[in-house]
């Protein structure tokens, strides 16, 4: 794996407990900004970073998730354990 950000969440009732964006994956899409802007902005790298990991519910956040087309966002439960992808 490349240089990877995590983001923490602790939002009341989420099964996901951590966002994380691998850099070396993302191509700047931007899909997840498309799918959820309220957490997601693009940076002067044209990378995806989280800009609110709490603002979207679990249904917003797996689905911004899965349009990534490199996968380059992962997400953890609580517990860490992967749940995508």
């Amino acid at each position: 794996m490349g240089k990877q950000d995590t983001y923490k969440r602790d939002k009341e009732g989420s099964e996901i407990g951590e966002i994380i964006v691998d850099r070396d994956l993302c191509i700047g899409a931007a899909s997840c900004v498309a799918v959820s802007g309220g957490t997601y902005e693009l940076d002067g790298e044209n990378k995806a970073i989280v800009k609110d990991a709490n603002v979207a519910d679990d249904e917003e956040t797996k689905a911004a998730a899965a349009s990534c087309p490199t996968k380059a966002i992962i997400l953890k439960d609580k517990q860490g354990k992967q749940i995508y992808p």
